[in-house]
């Protein structure tokens, strides 16, 4: 049976992205929709055929899977088994025997931040070590080293969660879109809220990459992925590169490495 098109499927608290690759392990569409844990087997199969069908694009022979959001990437697993014939790869620490987790707890690391140490790989041409900075619901630091070593990381609160808290506990503060103001200093109450959710949130993020190089023995290379990360392009000063498919990028990898 043939192998591709392969659907890789990233799902997250939030969102979940997929997309499509082909024989060259190259990206030919890439999708962002809304992760809904209320959605069923059958639900899921009508989302896919209207992505497929709009885009005009094959149905996939096999697929992989990454999932932080339960009982969501079962759900997917078995409306690709029903109405495709597709029976799903689901990445795990268990899953990947070649990958060393350096955790107190090695099964514990989500499977986006193991896709996310295949995606950093090509960047680790010149240097030992990776950061890989995910911005999603919360804002994940994945440290990686060469030879597919997970080292540990951080976890921070993604920037839309801390501007839902504050606008849940200020009733009169205005919502506001996550862009950054011309200036840091504020002249209007909207402006001040931009100005400290993201320049605020990159200063936070440029502040622990350097603690996160200081422990590390050698030079690390910086990269961004995840929603909020063109947001803050051009404002975090400690970041090498911004690669919106990387997480995908990386279960394309590691579908290939098996």
């Amino acid at each position: 049976m043939p192998t591709f098109p392969l659907l890789a499927v990233d799902i997250g608290n939030t969102s979940t992205v997929l997309g499509l690759a082909d024989e060259t392990r190259t990206l030919t569409h890439t999708w962002r929709v809304r992760t809904n844990r209320e959605s069923l087997p059958d639900d899921l199969a009508l989302q896919l055929h209207g992505l497929f069908s709009v885009a005009g694009a094959q149905v996939p022979r096999s697929a992989i899977l990454s999932s932080v959001a339960p009982p969501v990437g079962e759900n997917y697993a078995l409306a690709l088994r029903r109405h495709y014939g597709v029976e799903a790869f689901s990445v795990s620490a268990l899953s990947l025997p070649d990958v060393t987790v350096e955790l107190d707890t090695p099964d514990a690391v989500g499977a986006d931040r193991l896709c996310n140490l295949f995606g950093a790989e090509k960047y680790l041409d010149r240097q030992d070590y990776a950061v890989v900075v995910d911005f999603g619901t919360s804002t994940n630091f994945d440290v990686i080293g060469r030879g597919r070593r997970f080292i540990g990381g951080i976890l921070a609160t993604g920037a839309q969660v801390s501007a839902d808290a504050l606008f849940a506990r200020a009733a009169k503060l205005p919502r506001i879109t996550l862009e950054a103001p011309a200036s840091a200093i504020g002249k209007n109450t909207v402006h001040a809220l931009q100005s400290g959710l993201v320049y605020g949130y990159a200063e936070m993020v440029d502040g622990l990459l350097r603690r996160i190089r200081a422990e590390l023995p050698a030079p690390a290379v910086a990269i961004a992925t995840g929603g909020f990360a063109r947001t803050i392009e051009g404002i975090c000063r400690e970041i090498d590169h911004y690669d919106e498919t990387l997480t995908l990028r990386g279960l394309v990898e590691v579908w290939a490495s098996r």
